[in-house]
């Protein structure tokens, strides 16, 4: 078993999961739903949420598709596209998706675990990824990233006054230029083009 582990998928899994939850990017959106919720966010509960939710739809999504008569590369090209408008978002500083119009009282797992760090374009990125990674490589990926969500989540605060919003903003344009050229990949390997 040990020898269908694969560093470099790992590597490549988590690097794309990373770019496509974009944690760092969401810390403006953190800080807000925090100072909404009363400064107090349970980053264990939302880091087990997120954990739970991309190793479940990982397991269920091919079946949940099977369902609705879609086979992966469909659902890929689909991805390709969500992620191809996410980048685009990131990119150019514009709103396509609002995913954060009603805040709770608690914002752990409603609207930050889902739909903000596991939401469609993740979701859709874990079944786009199925059909290219084996599957122990990516959910040691969705691990890796789900204990750098803690992290993120636990530190919010520091990391704001470490990066400032000018950091912030770059490591967002960063994060899409890498998003973009994933999205371009999915779509060619899953079109034949």
């Amino acid at each position: 078993m040990l020898q269908s582990f694969d560093a470099r998928q790992i590597l490549s899994v988590t690097m794309i999961l990373f770019a496509i939850i974009d944690i760092l990017g969401a810390i403006p959106v953190i800080i807000q739903l925090r100072q909404r919720a009363g400064g107090h966010i349970e980053s264990e509960k939302a880091s087990v949420t997120v954990l739970v939710l991309m190793v479940g739809f990982l397991f269920a999504g091919n079946g949940l598709l099977a369902i609705i008569g879609l086979d992966i590369a469909s659902f890929a090209i689909a991805g390709s596209l969500v992620i191809f408008f996410i980048a685009m978002e990131m990119i150019l500083g514009i709103r396509l998706f609002n995913e954060e119009n009603d805040v709770p009282q608690t914002v752990s797992i409603v609207p930050l675990a889902f739909p903000l760090i596991a939401g469609a374009g993740t979701m859709t990125t874990l079944l786009s990824l199925k059909s290219e990674y084996a599957t122990q490589n990516i959910i040691v990926g969705i691990v890796f990233n789900t204990l750098f969500v803690y992290f993120v989540l636990k530190n919010v605060g520091h990391l704001e006054k470490l990066l400032g919003k000018t950091g912030v903003g770059v490591l967002r344009k960063a994060f899409g230029v890498i998003l973009l050229a994933i999205a371009i990949k999915l779509f060619r390997s899953n079109t034949g083009l």
